[in-house]
C-alpha cells in the first residue's frame, strides 16, 4: 500500500511523524506537508504566488517534502506530481485539538483528506481532543487499525472518514462509535486592539457553546471517552431542497 501523509500543523509536527512511522508498517508512506502551521485554512489553496518545495532529512535520511502552500496544496502536489505513483490512502493529521462539529469545515486537517476523496482516493483525518497532547500513540494505532479494516472489508475508492479520538491511553478508550458530525460551532469574539502605532486591530477569540448531547454526534462520543468515526462527503448538494425546488414553477 502507499500512503499521502500530511496535516495542517507543519512538517515537523510530532503528530505527524508518529502517523507516519505507524502507517509505515503498512506500506510506503510520502510525507508532503506545510513547512509551517496552516492551521484553519480549509479549502484554500494557493493561486497568486508560487508553490515552494523543499525536501527534509532527519537523521541523515530523506523524511519528506515541506511545502510553502497549504494542506490542500500538499494533496494536489503529492498525488500530481511529487509521488512516482498515486497513493491508495491519504491520511492528514494526527492533528492536536477536535475537528467536530460544523468547526470541521474550517479544519485544514480536514480539508485535505476532502482533497484526497476528490482525487478518488479514501481518506482520513485523524485528531485528537487536546491541544496540549503529547501522546500519539492510540491515535497513530487507530490510523493503523483503521486502514486495516477498510482493507479487509474491501471498501470502496475515495471514501472519506473524518476520526477524533479521546486524550486517553489505548487501554483506556471505551470503544468505537460511527457518528454524525453534530451542530457545534466557535462562540466567536473579537477582541479590538491597538499596536505600537496606534492602528487597531482584531483578534479573534471566543469558546465553545453547549453543543448537542445525542449519542450518535461525533463530539458527544469523543467526550464519553469513544473514538468518533464520520463518515463525510463532499457534496454540498441539499438533496431534500433540490426535490422540493424541482417541483416549483419560475415561469
Amino acid at each position: 500500500m502507499r500512503f499521502l501523509v500530511t496535516n495542517d500543523d507543519g512538517i515537523h509536527a510530532a503528530g505527524l511523524e508518529a502517523l507516519a512511522q505507524s502507517l509505515g508498517a503498512l506500506g510506503e508512506v510520502a510525507i508532503v506537508a506545510p513547512d509551517r502551521e496552516r492551521s484553519a485554512t480549509a479549502h484554500a489553496i494557493t493561486l497568486r504566488e508560487p508553490l515552494r518545495v523543499e525536501a527534509v532529512r532527519r537523521n541523515g535520511a530523506f523524511y519528506g517534502h515541506a511545502v510553502s502552500g497549504t494542506p490542500v496544496d500538499c494533496v494536489k502536489l503529492g498525488i500530481s506530481t511529487l509521488m512516482p505513483a498515486p497513493p491508495d490512502f491519504v491520511v492528514a493529521g494526527i492533528n492536536p485539538g477536535t475537528n467536530v462539529g460544523t468547526n470541521a469545515i474550517y479544519s485544514g486537517t480536514v480539508s485535505a483528506a476532502i482533497e484526497g476523496a476528490m482525487y478518488g482516493v479514501t481518506s482520513l483525518a485523524i485528531s485528537i481532543a487536546s491541544l496540549q497532547t503529547t501522546d500519539y500513540t492510540t491515535a497513530a494505532a487507530f490510523a493503523k487499525k483503521f486502514v486495516q479494516r477498510l482493507v479487509a472489508h474491501d471498501c470502496p475508492k475515495g471514501m472519506l472518514f473524518n476520526v477524533n479520538l479521546p486524550d486517553l491511553p489505548f487501554d483506556e478508550v471505551r470503544g468505537v462509535k460511527i457518528t454524525r458530525q453534530g451542530r457545534m460551532q466557535f462562540r466567536e469574539e473579537f477582541h479590538k486592539r491597538t499596536d505600537p502605532q496606534q492602528r487597531t486591530y482584531y483578534w479573534l477569540g471566543g469558546e465553545l457553546p453547549d453543543v448537542e448531547e445525542d449519542d450518535d454526534v461525533d463530539n458527544t462520543a469523543v467526550r464519553q471517552g469513544y473514538i468518533s468515526v464520520t463518515p463525510i462527503h463532499y457534496d454540498l448538494t441539499d438533496h431534500a431542497a433540490l426535490e422540493k425546488l424541482r417541483s416549483w414553477s419560475f415561469d
